[in-house]
């Protein structure tokens, strides 16, 4: 029986390779000479974490990483939890920003009960962070990852290991 798995993984060689760029950019822009500006990667909890002066200078900063990250891999940026800017030693503060792996449980439901929905015949079921799709026909798999993939568009989503 055909079968394929919807899930959602991060390219951390892409994901690097912009954070790289990115702080190249910071050392060669002349606003940021002399502030303590900078991006760090930590691979192991997979968090960007972002250095500045100010708020204003974290915007400069995303703005300058998240096009990058789009270039490397599409819808990337909406894989990051933002989460609120905190003061360090005297004016200084960071902000991290969260690499989302894999589908969260409430994502999943919702691609159940979307393929549920759509009256193919396919069934859907949750396996750890991946969505199993099976069905007696390719095509009703396909039209399955149209359907998903044009109804969930707020984080990327995945599509591979067929088997049939």
């Amino acid at each position: 029986m055909p079968s394929f798995d919807f899930s959602s993984e991060a390219d951390m060689v892409a994901l690097k390779n912009a954070i790289d760029i990115t702080s190249r950019q910071i050392d060669a822009r002349y606003d940021f000479k002399g502030t303590s500006a900078k991006i760090e990667l930590n691979e192991k909890d997979k968090v960007i974490t972002l250095f500045g002066d100010s708020d204003f200078q974290l915007d400069q900063i995303k703005d300058i990483l998240f096009p990058a990250m789009e270039k490397k891999e599409k819808e990337s940026v909406k894989r990051l939890d933002v989460s609120e800017v905190q003061k360090i030693s005297g004016n200084k503060v960071k902000q991290e920003l969260k690499i989302k792996i894999g589908i969260e449980s409430e994502l999943a439901k919702k691609i159940v009960k979307l393929v549920k929905d759509s009256k193919l015949k396919v069934q859907a079921s949750i396996q750890g962070d991946t969505v199993r799709v099976t069905g007696a026909k390719r095509d009703e798999l396909q039209a399955c990852i149209a359907t998903v993939t044009k109804a969930i568009t707020d984080f990327p989503i995945k599509y591979g290991n067929f088997r049939d």
